[in-house]
């Protein structure tokens, strides 16, 4: 198959999926297809140019045999402000439109959503080609605006809202990678179309790396307990949140954050103000040391905000279970991450309203070594279900489906 990629992350990135989002791509030309990818020059997530190209020149490259073609973007200095993510959103669909004009047809088209720009230049680039559209939604970008605070406009939710849904409905076929999240999109959903589970996968350069290491089931737990977070840093997390919960106990840790992102400097500076030597903040980790700090700690902490947990599941979840480490999140109990920690027994999962019964829970699990082994062994299990062969090999199949169906 000709298959078109449009999507604002790609490698060298690797917060917010951009390694899944790549590695997809490199498997179905493993696979023989001819994959070109329509995406940004690296941005994310420090939310600058790391490239120093011209953002507004052209660029073609070709990467492990895709056909990369790079368009520029507003990168805001502050993402988290709505009129900087509007302006973000826009001008990404606005230089892909030059595209249009390249008159080549695909044989599908498929558009990952987190950023609404991208679906938005995918829904007029069907109205030219009418190409099969398939929309792969990580993050339903409306609900997380409203839900994280960057919008605290009624108003704009709700249009913001309207225009979503008209977007999501061009596409021919959907999918999505939680359940959860696949519940959300059909309240969504116009036409009745398929919307498929395809979870987002263990990418292969860190599936190698962790093979190479030993297993840490039944590793004793450190003193003091080693608590990490590392990814991106931005308003849905609530991380600064959670960590003006921790500062005020007496609980004996050590907890690191590596990341960057929109709310990094807010963390890094909060850190450093605390005096607090159980918190330690460090920058963004390369596939390596995630996967060395992933290893060494004894609870990967995931935070989400009240409210965004049915419009996106963290990607870094699937590396912590593959190296076997328990969950702490801080989320909604039925949102996609904590009903995935709860059915599975893969850690401890804490709503915002009952925090405070984080540390005495927390304190009577390290109490019991067979108990943090139990969960050890949960979370190396259920890491098989996100293997990459498997996933990709369903992607490509329901592909040739929807050209079979749609396709000319």
């Amino acid at each position: 198959m000709k298959i078109l990629v449009i999507s604002n992350l790609f490698y060298p990135d690797r917060g917010g999926g951009a390694s899944v989002f790549s590695d997809l791509c490199f498997g179905l030309v493993e696979r023989g297809h001819e994959v070109t990818v329509y995406g940004t020059y690296p941005y994310y997530p420090e939310w600058k140019n790391k490239s120093n190209s011209n953002l507004w020149r052209k660029q073609q490259e070709e990467i492990k045999g895709v056909d990369l073609h790079r368009y520029g973007l507003f990168i805001p200095k502050n993402p988290s402000k709505l009129i900087s993510r509007i302006l973000y959103e826009l001008s990404f669909a606005i230089s892909l439109a030059r595209s249009l004009f390249r008159f080549r047809r695909y044989d599908m088209v498929m558009v990952f959503c987190p950023l609404a720009g991208a679906v938005a230049y995918a829904a007029i680039r069907k109205m030219f080609y009418r190409e099969p559209l398939w929309l792969n939604v990580q993050d339903i970008p409306a609900d997380a605006a409203a839900a994280s605070g960057i919008s605290r406009f009624k108003f704009f939710n709700w249009l913001g809202g309207l225009v979503q849904s008209w977007l999501f409905n061009r596409a021919n076929v959907w999918s999505s990678i939680a359940p959860g999240m696949i519940e959300r999109l059909k309240v969504i959903s116009e036409k009745e179309q398929p919307i498929h589970y395809c979870p987002n996968f263990l990418n292969g350069s860190m599936a190698e790396i962790i093979d190479q290491l030993e297993s840490k089931i039944g590793h004793p737990i450190h003193k003091p307990v080693r608590l990490l977070y590392a990814g991106n840093i931005g308003k849905k997390q609530g991380l600064l949140d959670f960590c003006q919960v921790l500062l005020k106990t007496d609980l004996d840790f050590c907890f690191q954050i590596h990341g960057n992102g929109g709310e990094a400097g807010r963390i890094r500076e909060w850190v450093a103000e605390s005096g607090d030597k159980r918190f330690q903040f460090g920058e963004f980790l390369d596939e390596k040391g995630f996967v060395k700090a992933l290893h060494d700690t004894d609870f990967f902490v995931i935070t989400e905000k009240p409210g965004v947990g049915a419009s996106f599941i963290p990607s870094k979840l699937i590396p912590c279970l593959a190296v076997g480490s328990p969950v702490l999140c801080v989320c909604d109990s039925h949102g996609p991450l904590g009903m995935e920690v709860q059915e599975y027994d893969l850690g401890l999962c804490i709503e915002w309203p009952n925090i405070d019964a984080m540390v005495p829970l927390l304190e009577e699990t390290l109490k019991s070594p067979s108990r943090l082994t139990e969960l050890q062994k949960n979370a190396f299990q259920r890491a098989m279900v996100y293997q990459r062969s498997s996933v990709i090999e369903k992607v490509e199949s329901e592909m040739q489906s929807l050209v079979g169906t749609h396709g000319s």
